[in-house]
Parts: C-alpha cells; sequence; structure tokens
C-alpha cells in the first residue's frame, strides 16, 4: 500500500503543522508521497522533504495550483492516483472543496474529518457535532479522506525525502480566480495555536470584544468567538470555533460567555485544558471545562488581564 498525501501550501509556504499531523495519521498505512501543487511551491516541497516519514515528494509547480481551485488540483491528483491506496489531505478549507471531486472522478466516496486510523480500510469520524464516533469500513479500491488534524501529534523533523517534479495538467477551465481578501493579523493561526481565547454572546458587542482581544494579546493567544457571537457581529467569520467553524485543539482554551452548545463544543472539546467564565452557573460549558469561574465576564476578565 502507498499514501498520497496532499500537502497544505499557501502562498508557495508549506502549512508545516496542518500537513505534518495529517502524515501522522496515515503513517501507518504505508510509504507517503507528498504532493505540493502551487505556484513557486519549491520551498515548500523542500520543508515536506524534511519531515520524518515522508519516502518522496511531489513538486507541481505551475500558476493554475496557485490559488487553491479545486478543478485544475483535483484533475493533477486523479492523473497520480494509479500508485495508490490512499489520497489523503489535512481538512481545511481547500481540501474540503478539493477532494469532494477527486472522489467523484474516483468513483470513490470521500471520508470526511478522520479522527483515527483503526486499519486500511477502516476509519473513524464524528458525528452529531460530535456526541458520537462513526466506525466507516470502505470497499473502494481508492481511499479518498480528509484528516481532522486536531487529534494528531505533529510528524518530526528528521526526513530527506527526494524531491521530484511533475508536469502539470492541461487546465479544465471550468473556474478562474479573481482574487483573495486575506486577513492579516499578528496573532497566532486560530488552528494551530497553543493557547486560544474565545467569546460568546455574553460579550455583548463589538467594542466590548476588545477585552477578549486584549486577554488574548497577553496570553499570546489566537481570539476565537462562538457562532452567536460571529452572527450577532461582534466577531469576524474567521474567528469562529464549533461545528460550522473551526476545530481546535490548543494547550488552553479559554470560554468567555459562552454557554457551551454542543455546535460550540464540537469545535473545542479535544483542548488540553479548559477553562470557562460564565455569569451562569449553569451553562453546559461547565460540565467539559477544567476550571470554572461563576462571575461577571466585565469583571472578571480586565482583572485577569491586568493580574497577567
Amino acid at each position: 500500500m502507498a499514501v498520497l498525501l496532499i500537502a497544505e501550501v499557501a502562498g508557495g509556504e508549506l502549512n508545516v503543522d496542518a500537513t505534518a499531523k495529517a502524515l501522522t495519521a496515515v503513517a501507518g498505512l504505508g510509504d507517503v508521497t507528498v504532493l505540493c501543487a502551487s505556484a513557486g511551491c519549491g520551498c515548500a516541497a523542500e520543508a515536506a522533504g524534511k519531515l520524518a516519514g515522508v519516502s518522496k515528494v511531489l513538486c507541481a509547480d505551475d500558476a493554475a495550483y496557485g490559488n487553491d481551485l479545486a478543478e485544475p488540483v483535483a484533475d493533477l491528483i486523479v492523473s497520480l492516483a494509479g500508485d495508490y491506496s490512499h489520497i489523503a489531505a489535512p481538512s481545511t478549507a481547500a481540501s474540503k472543496n478539493i477532494l469532494p471531486r477527486v472522489a467523484a472522478l474516483l468513483d470513490a466516496m470521500v471520508i470526511s474529518e478522520v479522527t483515527a486510523v483503526v486499519d486500511a480500510d477502516t476509519f473513524e469520524r464524528p458525528i452529531y457535532a460530535g456526541n458520537a464516533i462513526q466506525t466507516v469500513k470502505s470497499s473502494d479500491a481508492k481511499k479518498v479522506m480528509t484528516i481532522r488534524t486536531a487529534g494528531f501529534d505533529a510528524a518530526a523533523d528528521g526526513g530527506s525525502a527526494s524531491v521530484g517534479t511533475v508536469a502539470a495538467t492541461a487546465n479544465p477551465g471550468l473556474s478562474e480566480w479573481v482574487s483573495d481578501a486575506v486577513a492579516s493579523s499578528d496573532r497566532p493561526e486560530l488552528t494551530s495555536a497553543g493557547v486560544v481565547v474565545s467569546g460568546g454572546r455574553g460579550v455583548g458587542s463589538e467594542d466590548d470584544f476588545k477585552i477578549i482581544e486584549a486577554l488574548a494579546d497577553k496570553l499570546n493567544a489566537a481570539v476565537g468567538a462562538s457562532r452567536a457571537a460571529v452572527d450577532s457581529g461582534y466577531a469576524p467569520n474567521d474567528w469562529q470555533v464549533g461545528q460550522t467553524g473551526k476545530v481546535v485543539a490548543p494547550d488552553l482554551y479559554v470560554a468567555v460567555g459562552i454557554s457551551g452548545a454542543i455546535q460550540h463544543l464540537a469545535g473545542m472539546k479535544d483542548s488540553k485544558i479548559i477553562v470557562a467564565i460564565n455569569k451562569d452557573e449553569e451553562a453546559p460549558i461547565f460540565q467539559v471545562a477544567d476550571y470554572g469561574l461563576v462571575a461577571d465576564l466585565f469583571d472578571a476578565v480586565p482583572d485577569l488581564t491586568s493580574k497577567l
């Protein structure tokens, strides 16, 4: 058996955290070849080759792959699929767009959000907002899957895999890139941060969300938000944590003014330590919290920030 792992590449740079964690997930399935497909991805390919457990790296450097358009990248993957029993990628916005198309072209089922690899045919994934774990056994000749990386440790450095080039396939021309609107921040990236401070509906307003940001800055943390806070306009969409947002598993997760609906818990319950601050002592968040503080967040959070 052999695995083709699609690396997460953005702006020509390898997302080492996501790629290394997905590598850990699939390492037991056979030799792992990593595919870097992007414009100017030579440096990303070199970085992927340094991950322990990588047998070979393929670099597809072409402008057609530079903006995560699903159609040309999917066609490239399908053209390379013949030698591999498994095709996998970290579960990111890009792979969720690309791999379902790959699966359709290969007449296979995409197995999404894999949290454990039982054997070559059997995988686990969460369902019902993470309240149940489904075991899936696939009889497809080629398994196509996205990996929920939050539950895996990153593969170490120390590899020395060779880097080869692959030619671009013909661009089907079914879509074209127009523009990207990229949010810039000095804070850590939400899905890979070691500490996350999130605010919920209880924060009350966009202006009051600044107290969440102040605490996050003091802890060198990423800022998250519940869906209720995002829907209310308190925080931008890319801060949303939960079933319909981002899944995080930091060393420390601080939930402020978040009641703890199951949809939110699905995105953060694998955090190593959970701290909850809420004035409602019956809030469901306290059922999963390691430390809980029943207090008015407008008193507790500024006080905590000043003491830190």
